[in-house]
């Protein structure tokens, strides 16, 4: 009898462990906000880093072929810090560019000289625009400490790269996409001023002087605010 009080005693301290260890759980659980910056942030990073390659390997300008080697490490490195987030936060993260970036990449793959080097910039542009303004959001309304943290981590280098950008544009004679103010909703939000990172078209005039399409990586026509300078 006494056994039994023991086993019972002990089946309920068990029980007293894990209901708070459980209830820390759900409590860690990520909001919508983290959820889908972090799934935002991966995609952007798998578009980044085949577009990394195809300047290395298609690129007319040095100066593209420099910038591409430059993106697809920073991004790389990036991703690896945005899966450890995700998998100890338990988010589920998309495998493969979405359709609107593998279009682009299409795009890329089928461009050559002059053509791709203004494809591949201005396209690079728009992105990283979005996923600048993507993560100002999370660093703002983001309320997991870890997912905060990697914007906060990643936004110096987003705003190098756009500087980057903006520099090797105007040595191309590439029009750099004129923008204008409006509101940031968070990523995979039903805003429709500024998609989550990789999702905007902008339209710039070719050097011609003809207005072109410039599809950023990912999809939808918004206009957006240019990262302030740094």
């Amino acid at each position: 009898m006494l056994g039994i009080k023991r086993l019972g005693l002990l089946a309920a301290l068990v029980l007293v462990g894990v209901a708070p260890a459980a209830a820390a759980q759900a409590a860690a659980q990520p909001s919508t906000q983290d959820t889908q910056y972090l799934q935002a942030v991966h995609q952007v990073n798998l578009f980044e880093i085949t577009a990394g390659d195809l300047a290395q390997q298609k690129g007319k300008d040095q100066g593209v072929k420099d910038l591409g080697a430059m993106l697809k490490t920073d991004h790389t490195q990036l991703d690896q810090t945005v899966q450890q987030t995700a998998s100890q936060l338990g988010v589920e993260l998309p495998n493969e560019p979405s359709a609107d970036q593998q279009a682009v990449i299409d795009k890329l793959n089928n461009a050559s000289g002059a053509e791709f080097d203004r494809l591949w910039v201005t396209s690079e542009l728009a992105g990283h625009v979005q996923a600048i303004q993507a993560t100002q959001t999370e660093i703002s309304q983001g309320s997991e400490p870890s997912v905060v943290q990697l914007a906060q981590t990643a936004l110096p280098t987003l705003q190098t790269h756009y500087d980057e950008l903006v520099a090797l544009a105007n040595k191309l004679g590439i029009p750099v996409p004129q923008t204008s103010a409006s509101g940031t909703p968070s990523p995979g939000g039903t805003g429709t001023e500024s998609p989550a990172p990789g999702g905007t078209v902008t339209e710039s005039p070719a050097p011609g002087g003809t207005v072109t399409e410039s599809p950023a990586p990912g999809g939808g026509s918004t206009e957006v605010p240019a990262p302030s300078e740094s």
